[in-house]
């Protein structure tokens, strides 16, 4: 599958938390972790479990970048 994003992170998942509506998805990506809200009918779909390899893929029209 190809796409236009191309911010592609992979990583595994580190946890699930899933609700009623949606469903919290964590990735670990060498050590950082990011966070997805999808609805949980995708979750059920995609069939996430934890320690699956998975790809986070973000487009956005506005990515803030900071500095420390």
């Amino acid at each position: 599958m190809q796409l236009s994003a191309r911010n592609q992170l992979k990583g595994k998942i580190k946890d699930i938390k899933k609700g009623p509506v949606s469903t919290e998805v964590v990735l670990d990506i060498n050590g950082q972790s990011v966070v997805a809200s999808i609805t949980s009918t995708s979750a059920d779909s995609l069939g996430l479990k934890v320690g699956d390899d998975a790809v986070a893929i973000v487009k956005a029209s506005s990515v803030m970048i900071g500095v420390q």
